[in-house]
């Protein structure tokens, strides 16, 4: 529990001093958003703000996390999950640094082709399949709360199946990532529900004294605690970054955040065997994708729109609701998606036959 404060703390600190070093550094080096033509108005004005902020995020996690294995007492020994999460939320900060990067220097809000991205979240899911497969010696099938039994797949299908998580999480909150402080204050939320899983999974592992017929079977070597510092060291990462992204936003985390806090989460859905779940905890993110989807196939093939623009928080937005009533009523949502995702992984676990000691 403490190095699970420690990581929380230190990312936070980071998060809070960091933040406003980059906002400086950033605006002199006229690295600013750009904003498509087709946003509301309100928008437009929001142009030139420093952008890419998401590196902050990441260092700050990645600094959480490191701080508590490398010089903390009573150091945590370092697990392959842990380390998988913390390579995977760096390999799409990567991806997503490139895409912003390109935005500014082509002074355009397009960075990276579709096809590029495609093949960036392509390769970090691939690391993360085979790490999981072979080092972390993660369940290799699907998860509900729970590894599904029955559901074991071959390592082509696993890789298929990780890429399909990581994209579509991190595609989920990198298009909700469109209003100042929206996707930061839901993830400070989710992520927040993974510390609670992580540490509840590490205090009722299979084969402690604390073993009940409810427990949680990991691999040799494998423990829910390090999952647990990951995730905190994000929440509080994340946390100090709103900050100073709260409306109005002095910075923006850009695709550099947005693809690195997606990747984390569906990193750790694959690790605590929680990857269904996931869909139930980040509620707000499969709603977001879902209009754009919706969006989409209306127009391709009825040629009618269903919303007047998406993702749906914009949708909101031109029907007159302010930008602020929009992001805390979305905040609301991602909490209340929270609170049912955890309210659905005690059930279980009191179904199981746990006592809830």
């Amino acid at each position: 529990m403490v190095g699970i404060l420690i990581a929380a703390a230190v990312a936070l600190a980071l998060g809070l001093v960091g933040t406003p070093l980059a906002i400086r550094t950033f605006r002199r080096r006229g690295l600013g958003q750009l904003i498509q033509v087709d946003l509301p108005d309100a928008h437009q004005t929001k142009r030139g703000t420093p952008t890419m902020g998401g590196a902050v995020i990441i260092v700050g996690a990645v600094a959480g996390y490191l701080v508590v294995h490398l010089f903390s007492r009573g150091r945590t020994p370092f697990t392959p999950a842990g380390i998988m999460v913390v390579v995977t939320m760096v390999l799409l900060g990567a991806v997503g640094f490139v895409d912003d990067y390109l935005k500014i220097r082509n002074q355009r809000s397009l960075g990276l082709t579709k096809t590029a991205k495609f093949a960036g979240q392509a390769l970090a899911a691939i690391v993360l399949g085979v790490g999981a497969w072979y080092w972390a010696d993660a369940f290799r099938g699907i998860s509900f709360i729970r590894p599904l039994g029955g559901t074991e797949l071959h390592l082509i299908l696993f890789l298929i199946w990780v890429f399909l998580l990581v994209s579509a999480t991190s595609n989920g909150v990198n298009l909700t990532d469109g209003m100042d402080g929206l996707a930061s204050g839901s993830m400070v939320l989710v992520v927040s529900a993974y510390v609670v899983i992580g540490f509840w999974q590490f205090r009722h592992l299979c084969g402690t004294p604390a073993d009940t017929p409810g427990c949680y079977q990991f691999p040799a070597g494998e423990s829910p605690q390090d999952l647990a510092i990951v995730a905190a060291a994000m929440m509080g990462s994340t946390a100090g970054f709103l900050w100073w992204n709260a409306p109005p936003a002095r910075i923006f985390m850009g695709d550099t955040g947005s693809l690195a806090l997606g990747g984390t989460l569906a990193a750790l859905a694959l690790f605590t065997n929680t990857q269904l779940l996931l869909a139930v905890l980040g509620g707000l993110y499969v709603v977001e994708t879902l209009s754009v989807i919706i969006q989409v196939a209306s127009f391709r093939l009825l040629q009618r729109r269903v919303f007047k623009i998406a993702p749906i928080h914009h949708h909101f937005e031109l029907s007159e609701w302010p930008e602020f009533t929009v992001i805390v009523r979305f905040w609301i949502l991602a909490g209340l998606a929270v609170a049912f995702g955890l309210g659905l992984f005690y059930a279980e676990f009191l179904a199981a036959g746990g006592t809830g000691g």
